[in-house]
Formats: structure tokens, C-alpha cells, sequence
């Protein structure tokens, strides 16, 4: 499936042209920056990138604040710009979305693990108890528990 390329209509190919449409959104994210970055359209190192998703959070909190109908607008930019850091890493964002996931969910279940044996119910915490048994968890997970 070409994507907007114009191909078909005189108009000049793309270099994005041949990314499909339907990728996952942080694939097609990956793939429209490494075919950018094929022709220059790169940062030499990651600072600059880091800087970019400084910048991209610092605007995600003002739509916050003042702009709540950019706030999608800029929370997108601020995932591009973190995609972006990923592959500048040589890291596949994919991967690390995935990681971060699963250790998520582990620690989540074992933080309902800790409840049921404390008879405790999730849903009739405050936040900071969940907090406090979150915390708990994370320091089992590196003391080997």
C-alpha cells in the first residue's frame, strides 16, 4: 500500500513512499524516521534528540495547562520524538515499549499478590497505599523477591 506519495498523480515520489499505512503506530513512526534519516534528515547523536523530547514534553505540558484541544497534537509529537531517541540509540522502540509492559504487569501482579496475602482489596485503596505496596514491590524485584 503506498502512503500519500502522490504516485500516480505526476507528482514527484517520496521518500516515505512504500511505508504502509497500517504499521502499528510506533513501527510506522521507526520506519517514516530511518528512510528520513537515509537522506540526512538527521541528528549526528542522541543529545540533540534528548533535547527535542525535553522540548516536546515542556509544550505537552502547557497544552495541559492552557491548550487542552493540542493536547493530543503534542502528546503525539512527544512519542515521535521518543521513537526518535530509540532508534538514535539504536534501540527499537517496539522492544522497548514491550519490555517496559511486561515489567509492568509483573510488578502489578505481584503487587496483587501482596494484597490478597495482606486481605486487602485494590479497588478500596487510596493511591498512596497502592503507592506503598508498588514501592514495596519494586524493592523485592531488586533484592531477587
Amino acid at each position: 500500500e503506498k502512503e500519500a506519495s502522490g504516485a500516480g498523480s505526476g507528482q514527484a515520489e517520496s521518500v516515505l513512499d512504500g511505508i504502509p499505512g497500517a504499521l502499528p503506530a510506533l513501527m510506522r513512526a521507526q520506519a517514516v524516521q530511518k528512510k528520513a534519516a537515509k537522506v540526512g534528515f538527521d541528528w549526528d547523536e542522541a543529545a540533540p534528540v534528548l533535547a527535542k523530547v525535553r522540548e516536546e514534553l515542556e509544550e505537552t505540558e502547557r497544552a495541559m495547562i492552557n491548550e487542552p484541544e493540542k493536547l493530543e497534537e503534542e502528546l503525539g509529537d512527544l512519542l515521535f520524538a521518543v521513537v526518535n531517541l530509540a532508534r538514535k540509540l539504536k534501540l527499537d522502540a517496539e522492544v522497548a515499549l514491550s519490555g517496559a509492559t511486561a515489567k509492568f504487569s509483573r510488578r502489578f501482579q505481584k503487587m496483587e499478590e501482596l494484597a490478597r496475602a495482606r486481605v486487602l482489596e485494590l479497588k478500596g485503596m487510596s493511591l498512596e497505599e497502592l503507592d506503598g505496596l508498588w514501592e514495596e514491590v519494586k524493592v523485592m524485584a531488586r533484592v531477587g523477591g
